[in-house]
């Protein structure tokens, strides 16, 4: 896979110094000089410590990616959102797993049906890059990058929280308070591998909530990340004394879902491949419609 640039600054500088400007990491340009790619100045292969002068062209030649082979095909349908040369996007439904689990039956996760729809397109990189992951009975919008400069690129982004997303939850109670921010640490919960827990000792944990509506059973809300931990939302909301319908976990099961009601359903991140922001939106899953419905809230 190759990416070109036109240089355009007015000072000449090294090759690999131009690069970084572009978001290539050192792991990348490490691909590039001893496992089959290439550094290109105006198209002649160059040296990382080579000058770029204005008006140069420089490239960076990624080798195609292979696929994993202890990762299985899966061949089931997949709601694609979005994709382009380097990201896919796509709704999860509930009940599929992002990544695959240990000694499960069927290797039915997105990973699994990602490769096989990358088999069936004939993609030159077969690696399956996962940026963004949901809880298996959460909803909603994942992105997949579709090569390691693509990934790169979105990690960085992750890490200095620039990838946005808002869910959509429908929480038990009516919660008072039309904006909020939760501000509570969250940690593993010392009495189980899976849950977390606020507490003192956790990682610092920041999440945005505004009210769309309420009735007396349940409140709908729209919610932003502002970290990433495991199971943030729903362990904020039942901090909050308002659990996630659904949530048997961190709550109490629900006749009126069958999981939490959770959805990804807005992702905006920046394709520095083409110089914008990618905007992606998923619809609400009709079971969630259903409970919402159910509990007196009108449709948003």
């Amino acid at each position: 896979m190759e990416f070109t640039w036109k240089y355009q600054q007015a000072v000449p500088r090294r090759l690999r110094s131009a690069l970084r400007m572009k978001g290539v990491t050192s792991s990348l340009m490490k691909v590039a000089i001893y496992h089959g790619g290439k550094m290109l100045i105006n198209g002649e292969e160059k040296w990382a410590v080579d000058m770029v002068h204005p008006g140069d062209s420089f490239t960076l030649v990624l080798p195609p990616e292979a696929g994993n082979e202890h990762v299985v095909a899966y061949p089931a349908p997949l709601q694609i959102v979005y994709e382009d040369q380097d990201f896919l996007v796509l709704n999860k439904p509930a009940g599929v797993a992002t990544v695959p689990a240990h000694h499960v039956a069927v290797p039915d996760s997105l990973v699994n049906r990602v490769k096989s729809y990358y088999q069936q397109q004939g993609y030159e990189n077969q690696v399956i890059h996962v940026a963004t992951r949901l809880d298996k009975d959460t909803s909603g919008l994942v992105i997949f990058p579709k090569h390691r400069f693509a990934h790169a690129v979105l990690d960085r982004q992750l890490k200095h929280h620039q990838v946005k997303k808002n869910y959509l939850a429908l929480v038990r109670g009516r919660v008072s308070a039309d904006h909020g921010y939760v501000d509570a640490p969250i940690m593993r919960d010392p009495e189980s591998f899976v849950q977390r827990m606020v507490g003192n000792g956790g990682k610092a944990s920041v999440t945005e909530y505004w009210v769309q509506g309420r009735s007396a059973s349940g409140s709908l809300v729209k919610v932003r990340l502002h970290t990433g931990r495991t199971h943030q939302i729903r362990v904020h909301f039942s901090y909050l004394g308002h659990s996630l319908l659904g949530d048997d976990m961190y709550g109490q099961k629900s006749s009126l879902i069958a999981r939490q009601a959770l959805h990804c359903y807005w992702l905006q991140f920046y394709s520095p491949f083409k110089g914008e922001n990618i905007t992606v939106t998923a619809p609400l899953p009709t079971d969630m419609r259903t409970a919402i419905t159910a509990v007196g809230l009108s449709q948003p």
